[in-house]
């Protein structure tokens, strides 16, 4: 029972970052969305940091974690362009990689050989969304850097992408084993 009460709060914790994501629409202030972004990266930090010590790594909080992550960075990059504060070329930028996984999830989801696929967090991945919440802050604070940003992701986003892809053909042509083959997400989470 336990082990069940630490995943649920876990959960809890990466489910947190949807009323952050809320909070940061509605909350104009630079200082305070600055203060919301550092809270969503705390505690994606802290539920993947909890879960791989803990050894409470979960389906549900493989597929929680970066669907929370990745709704804070839309949301918040998606309000900075409906203010101006973002190009829709820079925001399409920034969350290339983003679309690209969600694609790579569903056909995983639809090919047979890959159903059984468990998904983990990769490291560019994880580079990926670092920088992102970087861009936000920039936005809030030091403009002059969100171009040198923006094409930094870009890079490294088509990195991530290759590098899951490249994941994605080997786990293909493996055959299953006792928990079926693995391939590694791009996203910033997959613990938890």
């Amino acid at each position: 029972m336990r082990r069940r009460t630490s995943l649920v709060l876990l959960n809890a914790l990466s489910l947190s970052r949807l009323p952050l994501a809320a909070f940061f629409v509605v909350m104009e202030d630079p200082l305070v969305r600055v203060g919301l972004v550092a809270a969503a990266a705390l505690s994606d930090f802290l539920d993947g940091y909890i879960a791989r010590h803990k050894h409470l790594e979960s389906y549900w909080g493989a597929l929680i974690d970066p669907i929370a992550d990745r709704c804070f960075v839309m949301v918040a990059l998606l309000t900075f362009v409906l203010e101006g504060k973002l190009t829709p070329v820079e925001f399409g930028i920034l969350v290339v990689r983003d679309v690209a996984t969600a694609l790579g999830f569903v056909v995983a989801r639809i090919v047979p050989r890959l159903r059984p696929v468990e998904f983990k967090a990769r490291m560019l991945g994880k580079v990926v969304t670092t920088l992102q919440l970087g861009a936000l802050l920039a936005v809030l604070v030091v403009p002059v850097l969100v171009l040198p940003l923006v094409i930094a992701i870009g890079l490294m986003a088509l990195a991530a992408v290759a590098d899951y892809t490249a994941a994605v053909w080997r786990a293909r042509s493996r055959p299953a084993g006792p928990g079926g083959p693995h391939i590694p997400t791009p996203t910033g989470g997959g613990v938890a």
